[in-house]
């Protein structure tokens, strides 16, 4: 039997083939607190089972998963011209939790380990050694194996990696946990597992959260509905609404201690264009029905009745509880030109109603802006340059499945490089928040279809790219990661590395250590296209943090 292993860093993507044309790393290196994570592909010449086994004396919390494979049929757009392929396959992403300890290798072709390496905060050690075994053995003949040992050198740089100042949101869909896990609404088996991913969200940099005081009117084709998930609960009696805030609280809570400290609330609106209502149940008289939804117009009296009998509860209920700079509200998601009188006068009573609660919506037309509507706009990657010339109490970007031109983004099909140098650019850009719509959006493109299985239908019904509409894959008990959110994480990982160099030497000096070696300025459209590049840059803002 023969085997070849290969060391890797996390910008490589090991796919099912006989070639793989990747450099290996020699040594890694992060600072206390951090995650750091690398990866070992392995190719045998015949049906074998793999096992991957790491020590080390130091003390490290290290986890070995399985790189899996996963169909898409849109991995990135054929005329983009910075990726991998646009040809539909199999394409590594879920990172797979090892149960029986073995994976199992196709002849011939690589397969991968990815290995997450979490540095203790108070870790006193200023370097580790990562002893890895790589076991493969004959599927048939167990008994007939090899193994072969990796020494990988871990430098521990001596600073604390500090806490994230950047707002991140990456929109968490209660409804779709509860359609793959097949569980009732708010029934104790729904709140531990919005418990894991709330976890989970926070582990990888997501810091605040979409709450849906009603059911959120995203992505859902005009006359269609998602599943009915709606945190407040409303009365309606003698011409007088009455609102429970009991769920809202325990959600609240509970992703307090999950580690999410910020909230967002439900588009008070219908996407694109602020037209219709959303879906709110009310019980009407102890009859429970559906007051609004697309059969009420934006501009309704008793809609607006509505949100002001909310709003005078719902605001004093959220400064009880120390939100006042803790919570965004929204009224709708990328209105067109067209829609901006419909827009204005949606924006117009929410201004009216919320106070000082910041109001943030995804817009990418700077005619919001220059007339005055809108005062938080997130514009996406392409409208970024335009953004930068307004002034802002808050600069945001945004990005969603089917850029092209080179910009980043985390698609199966691009390289990922083209993921991780968003947190960089976040950087350079001296942006305050970022925004994406999919942490976990298991359903096709306008709710057309509720019940896919996220492993096999990875494109949202073939209408994004494959990356774009999820970040997490459902477990047995909660999520399962994906490359290209580790891959983002550690984006955000450097980020928080260079504002922790800024401290110490100035935001100049680190523009300048960025940019070593480059004769041009690293914008949205133009960033060097080698993951060489990326690591050794990361290298050198860890040189200068351990001086």
């Amino acid at each position: 039997m023969q085997i070849q292993v290969k060391t890797l860093s996390p910008l490589e993507k090991v796919f099912c083939r006989p070639e793989l044309n990747a450099d290996e790393i020699t040594r890694i290196s992060g600072l206390r607190g951090e995650t750091v994570s690398f990866q070992i592909a392995v190719c045998a010449d015949l049906r074998a089972e793999a096992a991957c086994r790491v020590r080390s004396e130091t003390e490290l919390n290290v986890t070995v998963r399985e790189t899996g494979l996963v169909p898409c049929t849109i991995p990135a757009m054929r005329e983009d011209p910075f990726i991998l392929t646009s040809l539909p396959g199999l394409f590594p992403d879920p990172l797979l939790p090892i149960e029986s300890g073995w994976i199992n290798l196709s002849p011939c072709n690589w397969h991968s380990f990815w290995l997450s390496v979490k540095i203790p905060e108070d870790s006193t050690a200023s370097a580790a050694e990562l002893r890895i075994e790589v076991e493969v053995r004959d599927f048939y003949l167990p008994e007939r194996s090899t193994s072969h040992a990796v020494i990988l050198p871990l430098e521990i740089v001596p600073e604390r990696l500090p806490e994230q100042k950047l707002k991140n949101i990456n929109w968490f869909y209660a409804d779709c946990i509860m359609t793959r896990y097949k569980v009732a609404c708010w029934s104790r088996e729904h709140w531990e597992l919005l418990e894991q991913y709330f976890r989970n969200m926070a582990e990888h940099g997501n810091n605040i959260l979409l709450t849906p005081l009603w059911t959120v009117p995203l992505d859902t084709g005009i006359g269609r509905e998602r599943p009915t998930v709606q945190l407040l609960d409303i009365s309606f009696e003698n011409g007088t609404y009455h609102f429970d805030f009991t769920r809202l609280a325990k959600w609240i809570a509970l992703a307090r201690h999950s580690g999410i400290h910020m909230f967002e609330f439900s588009h008070a609106f219908t996407q694109w264009g602020a037209k219709y209502t959303p879906k709110i149940i009310v019980k009407v008289d102890g009859i429970e029905e559906k007051r609004f939804g697309w059969h009420v117009a934006a501009d309704a009296p008793e809609y607006a009745e509505f949100l002001q009998a909310l709003m005078a509860e719902l605001i004093p209920f959220l400064k009880e509880r120390n939100l006042e700079k803790k919570c965004y509200f929204h009224v709708s998601d990328e209105p067109a030109l067209k829609d901006i009188d419909s827009y204005r006068k949606a924006m117009n009573l929410m201004k009216s109603l919320v106070g000082d609660f910041p109001i943030l919506d995804a817009l990418s037309r700077i005619d919001f802006l220059e007339q005055g509507i809108s005062e938080c706009p997130v514009p996406g990657t392409p409208e970024i340059e335009t953004f930068m010339k307004a002034p802002l109490k808050e600069r945001w970007v945004y990005y969603a499945g089917f850029w092209e031109n080179g910009l980043p983004n985390r698609q199966f099909g691009m390289p990922s490089i083209r993921n991780r140098i968003m947190g960089t650019l976040l950087y350079l850009y001296d942006l305050d928040g970022f925004l994406h719509w999919g942490y976990n959006f298991w359903y096709t493109a306008h709710c057309s279809n509720l019940d896919i299985d996220p492993y096999l239908e990875t494109d949202a019904g073939r209408k994004f790219c494959g990356g774009g509409s999820f970040m997490v894959y459902p477990g047995k008990k909660g999520p399962v990661d994906s490359l290209h959110f580790e891959v983002f994480r550690d984006g955000l990982q450097d980020l928080r590395a260079m504002r922790l160099l800024e401290e110490k030497i100035g935001r100049d000096a680190v523009v300048a250590l960025i940019h070593e070696g480059l004769s041009y300025q690293i914008s949205m459209t133009r960033y060097p296209h080698e993951a060489e590049w990326l690591l050794k840059m990361r290298e050198r803002i860890n040189r200068e943090l351990a001086k």
